[in-house]
């Protein structure tokens, strides 16, 4: 998505879906997501956020209809607390429990979220 790559009519609709109700929840570790894969680590090349990483965010987070959240200490105790196996990353973990604690999917290309979502513990549309 940061780099235009093309997005499934699924995750289109999903957006659009919520753009047109409560909006589109958008959890505020995103801007710590975004600003690690602005980084090259190891053998991944670091992702271009345009024009740079902050004002990326900027417009995303002001964009109509987005609704940023803050992690609450239920979002963080669900955080800790996730069913079944799923792996430590704590950004993503605080991903998956904002969603769960909201009743709303998560919009994602991650490949470890959508197997959680696979197994039946989170809501998740592919992008």
């Amino acid at each position: 998505m940061a780099q235009g790559e093309p997005m499934s009519a699924a995750a289109r609709a999903a957006i659009r879906d919520a753009l047109a109700g409560d909006g589109a929840f958008v959890s505020a570790l995103t801007a710590w997501e975004v600003g690690l894969l602005s980084r090259a680590r190891g053998k991944r090349p670091a992702t271009v956020f345009l024009p740079d990483t902050k004002t990326w965010l900027d417009r995303v987070f002001a964009a109509p209809g987005i609704r940023p959240v803050p992690v609450t200490r239920e979002i963080a105790h669900q955080g800790s607390a996730l069913q079944g196996a799923f792996h430590n990353d704590p950004v993503d973990r605080i991903i998956v429990a904002t969603a769960l604690t909201l009743g709303v999917p998560v919009v994602t290309r991650d490949r470890a979220i959508l197997a959680y979502a696979e197994a039946g513990f989170v809501q998740a549309v592919a992008c």
